[in-house]
């Protein structure tokens, strides 16, 4: 570790030597009494901005009246939240969960707990190179990054990866061990790239045609961030299974596996966990929710994308960058040289927080009821950055 201060924390990753500790809104302060204008947003968990009052006030009532009763028990928060889920989805049933990839592992293991039952104890899920599912060692096994390709080995077998848009290739990768095809509808980590609506399509009849389970990963697109409740819905088709995460709490652990009522085929003690379904987060859920679901919410979120994404556009004519890929308020903007890193260092220096997915590409999560006076004051910053 660079600095004492930090030495009782485990190293995971390379940090700056900077300490938050308030924020509000779009904003985050250091310890040092230092603004920062926040574009990454905790990885597009903070969906209404650091602090909400909504979930500050949920967390706090619930706190007084109940802060776990253990899974033994039903609780009023999670079977609220469950409702309000399934209400404005197609799926019937929810298993809530800590992280997107504890729920990306409870999608797993139901896609094989319905293969052993309905397809002779298939287990093998075709998944997407580049893809990004998590860091528990299935999630990790499932995922598409080249650098994990040798790491923590031996891992989880059973996932066969294929380029994504190719529907010929996955045709071809389905066996009789095949059970599932696993995806996220625009991949995050990879930079943004949004899966073709025809391959989507495309999925959706292969899938039925062979008796698999069509799964989408929708940790970082859903809840909002693509300008519909959940990204499927802007494409014509239903996944079987699908798993949300980061917004959904905003900013507090909290993410939830979903699943149409013929798929789920759990029983008792295959699936659990000491925190799930805890109603201090499932309080917070409901607060997010319920404000995503206000009248002209995601209209919002449209409207502010595209203008983010008219000033990104400019921004790289005027500086010869690379094209801009969008959903909602996820937007990535290609960068002509590896230097993705350097720039998201000097745009911290000046007050700017985004993030680097790719060396060569910057990702931008505001929160999703960022102002268009804030997004102006992002494309000041990187404009003074670029300039520079």
């Amino acid at each position: 570790m660079e600095n004492s201060v930090f030495a009782s924390l485990m190293f995971i990753t390379k940090r700056p030597p900077v300490i938050m500790v308030e924020g509000s809104g779009s904003w985050i302060t250091d310890r040092d009494g230092k603004r920062y204008l926040d574009f990454m947003q905790g990885w597009a968990v903070n969906c209404l901005g650091h602090s909400p009052r909504v979930v500050a006030d949920a967390i706090a009532r619930q706190a007084q009246r109940l802060i776990s009763s253990s899974p033994a028990f039903y609780n009023d928060q999670a079977i609220r939240l469950a409702d309000l889920l399934v209400a404005n989805t197609c799926f019937q049933r929810v298993f809530f969960t800590n992280c997107g990839a504890e729920a990306n592992e409870g999608a797993i293991k139901l896609a094989r707990k319905w293969g052993s039952l309905h397809r002779h104890g298939a287990f093998e899920i075709i998944t997407m190179i580049n893809g990004f599912h998590g860091r528990t060692l299935a999630t990790m096994s499932a995922s598409g990054k080249p650098q994990w390709q040798e790491l923590f080995e031996p891992k989880v077998p059973g996932f066969i990866k294929v380029p994504l848009g190719d529907i010929e290739a996955v045709s071809r990768a389905v066996g009789e061990k095949t059970v599932a095809v696993m995806l996220e509808p625009v991949q995050g980590e990879a930079g943004v790239v949004p899966a073709p609506a025809d391959f989507l399509r495309g999925l959706r009849l292969l899938a039925s045609e062979k008796g698999l389970l069509l799964i989408f990963d929708e940790v970082q697109t859903g809840m909002g961030r693509t300008g519909t409740l959940f990204a499927y819905q802007q494409t014509g088709i239903e996944p079987d299974i699908m798993s949300i995460g980061k917004g959904i709490g905003g900013g507090v652990p909290l993410a939830a596996l979903l699943a149409k009522e013929e798929v789920c085929c759990f029983e008792q003690g295959d699936q659990g966990g000491t925190y799930n379904g805890n109603p201090l987060m499932a309080a917070a859920g409901i607060a997010v929710i319920e404000e995503i679901l206000r009248p002209g919410f995601l209209d919002h979120v449209r409207e502010t994308g595209e203008f983010f994404r008219q000033g990104l556009e400019r921004l790289s004519k005027k500086h010869g960058l690379g094209e801009i890929r969008s959903k909602g308020l996820l937007l990535a903007l290609v960068l002509p040289d590896s230097n993705g890193d350097g720039i998201v260092e000097r745009a911290r220096e000046k007050g700017l927080i985004i993030n680097a997915a790719r060396p060569d590409t910057l990702r931008f999560m505001p929160a999703l009821n960022v102002s268009k006076e804030e997004i102006e004051a992002c494309i000041e910053i990187l404009d003074d950055v670029f300039s520079s």
